[in-house]
């Protein structure tokens, strides 16, 4: 456990040795990705590569077109991927990994601007990048100071923080995230009731504060949703019954009631727009088991917690 914590402190110590190499170059790198007319390319080798990877995805998820290209294929024809108006993302501790000196190359014949992430500056892929931005010059934290793990550490924290500076200089919204993350959890929650009721197109159950309680029970229950809204003359949503408030009411008299007798009123509201997640909040916060969706006062759908717990929105 000793070891554990001493690693992650000498980690957590080295990405903030980043922070005062920052300067004007990382805010032209921004704005290099910015203004890209095509995709930014991510590059690197070896385990800088596999960081790349995640860096490329994060960007593509986010706003900003994006790929990696292992620089070996691209000496055997994935040249041909990069383009005028691409921006190349070059990743490489030491600055001088052989297997990118060809996509350099490539780039500056093809006056591709490169973005190089080393330490050393006066590398071959410091010289040929348009913008460096400087790693730290931090031993690896592993036992032999070999594995790369401190420097993939720092890699990964500096391409998040071009990632998310980049996201803001895009003013990238949630309804954008959402758009691009449309499977699991995530994209489940990201989803707004619109989305939910074209996966459910049913009319909502209705009945009016003058019906009897067996028109209510039957429309409860031929609603299969354990509710009903109460609507006026114009269609507007005046109240709700559940089933546990017809359970409630339930003594001698209960057949010569009216909805009007043992509606709710005031109900949870919910509005197209809101995001799913929004809509599981408000469930568990006020633990309640079912909504109506409303448009201009109307009730147009209904949720009901068994489709949220069945269907992995919960």
């Amino acid at each position: 456990m000793r070891r554990g914590k001493d690693v992650l402190q000498a980690e957590a110590s080295a990405i903030e040795q980043i922070i005062p190499l920052l300067g004007e170059e990382f805010s032209t790198a921004v704005d290099l990705i910015l203004n890209s007319g095509n995709y930014l390319v991510v590059v690197g080798v070896g385990k800088s590569g596999l960081i790349g990877q995640k860096i490329a995805a994060s960007f593509a998820s986010t706003g900003t077109p994006s790929f990696f290209m292992h620089p070996t294929e691209a000496s055997h024809g994935d040249l041909g991927m990069l383009a005028r108006g691409c921006v190349v993302l070059a990743i490489s501790n030491s600055g001088e990994s052989r297997e990118m000196r060809d996509v350099l190359s490539y780039a500056r014949r093809n006056e591709i601007p490169v973005i190089g992430i080393t330490r050393n500056v006066s590398s071959t892929l410091g010289r040929f990048s348009e913008v460096v931005l400087r790693l730290p010059n931090v031993p690896e934290v592993c036992i032999n100071g070999m594995a790369p793990t401190t420097s993939t550490t720092n890699t990964l924290a500096l391409g998040d923080a071009l990632v998310v500076a980049t996201m803001a200089e895009r003013n990238f919204s949630r309804e954008d995230f959402a758009h691009r993350h449309p499977g699991g959890k995530l994209g489940l929650q990201l989803q707004t009731l619109t989305d939910w009721m074209s996966l459910h197109p049913h009319e909502p159950p209705l009945v009016r504060e003058t019906d009897d309680m067996q028109s209510l029970v039957m429309t409860i229950s031929d609603g299969q949703n354990g509710c009903a809204a109460v609507v006026d003359e114009d269609g507007r949503m005046i109240g709700m019954i559940t089933d546990g408030d017809l359970r409630r009411a339930m003594d001698e008299s209960f057949m010569s009631k009216t909805v009007a007798d043992v509606m709710v009123e005031s109900p949870y509201m919910l509005n197209e727009t809101m995001l799913m997640s929004e809509v599981v909040k408000l469930f568990t916060e006020n633990r309640i088991s079912n909504a109506f969706i409303v448009r201009d006062g109307k009730p147009v759908g209904v949720v009901h917690i068994k489709s949220l717990l069945l269907e992995g929105y919960v």
